[in-house]
C-alpha cells in the first residue's frame, strides 16, 4: 500500500461516520428502516433544493436522466481529504418515469491543504443514465472514468464555466443551509449491496432495479413525486 493509500486509510478511520455522531445519518431502527430514513433525507435535500434561490436550473434538470442524492456526506480533512457517504440513485426513463432506487456509497480522497470536517448534502445529476445503468458491473470514478463539473446555478440561468452544459454529471453541494463547493474528482461512486438487500428484503441487481419502476412504498413514491415536479 502506498503512502497516499495509507494516509487516506487513517483519515477515513478517524473520521468515520460512526464517530461523527452528530453528523451521522439516521442509524436506529432495522436495517430496512436505515434505508427508508435515507429515502426520506433524500427527498427533503431535494425539496430543500429546488426552494433555494440559486436553484438546479430548469434547463439542467430537464435534459438529465439520472440523480444520486447522498445526504450528509462527510467531508474531512487534514492535509489529506477523505469522502464517505451512503445515498441513493436513480435513472430517468423517455416518458419521464423516475425508477426505483438504488443505494450507492461514494467515497474518495484527495490531496491539498485544507483541515476540518463537515457533514455536506450532495445531489450528482446526470446528463445521460448509461453510466448509472452500467454501475452494477462495478463502481466508477468522477472526473476520472467520467466528467464532473460544479453545476450552474439558478432556476432559470446556465451561466457559468460550462455554460454549454458540456460535462456528463453536474454536482451540486450544500452545507449548513448554503451551496458549497466540493472536490470529487477521484471520488467513486458504487452498488451498495447490503443497503439494497435490506431494503428489497432480498438481493436487487442494480441494472434491474433501474429498469423497474413499481415500488409502491411510501418512501418511493414521496421521492419520484418530487422529482417529477421539478420539471
Amino acid at each position: 500500500m502506498n503512502l497516499k493509500a495509507s494516509v487516506l486509510a487513517v483519515l477515513m478511520s478517524g473520521f468515520s461516520i460512526a464517530s461523527i455522531p452528530s453528523m451521522a445519518q439516521p442509524n436506529s431502527g432495522t436495517p430496512a428502516q436505515k434505508e427508508s430514513a435515507k429515502l426520506e433525507a433524500a427527498n427533503t435535500i431535494v425539496t430543500e433544493f429546488s426552494q433555494m434561490k440559486e436553484a438546479i436550473p430548469r434547463q439542467l434538470l430537464d435534459l438529465s436522466e439520472g440523480i444520486v442524492i447522498i445526504p450528509k456526506l462527510i467531508n474531512a480533512g487534514f492535509v489529506v481529504g477523505g469522502k464517505r457517504g451512503k445515498g441513493i440513485a436513480l435513472v430517468r426513463n423517455k416518458q419521464g418515469d423516475w425508477s426505483d432506487p438504488v443505494f450507492v456509497t461514494l467515497t474518495g480522497g484527495s490531496f491539498g491543504f485544507q483541515i476540518g470536517v463537515q457533514a455536506v448534502d450532495l445531489v450528482l445529476v446526470f446528463k445521460s443514465s448509461k453510466t448509472l445503468l452500467d454501475m452494477s458491473s462495478g463502481s466508477f470514478t468522477l472526473g476520472g472514468d467520467l466528467s464532473v463539473a460544479a453545476g450552474p446555478m439558478g432556476r432559470s440561468s446556465t451561466a457559468s464555466t460550462d455554460s454549454k452544459l458540456e460535462a456528463e454529471v453536474y454536482s451540486y453541494s450544500r452545507s449548513k443551509g448554503l451551496f458549497a463547493g466540493i472536490t470529487l474528482n477521484g471520488a467513486a461512486l458504487s452498488v451498495d449491496r447490503d443497503a439494497n438487500t435490506a431494503f428489497y428484503e432480498e438481493f436487487e441487481n442494480a441494472n434491474t432495479l433501474f429498469n423497474r419502476f413499481d415500488n409502491t412504498s411510501r418512501e418511493v413514491q414521496d421521492l419520484k413525486n418530487t422529482l417529477k415536479s421539478l420539471k
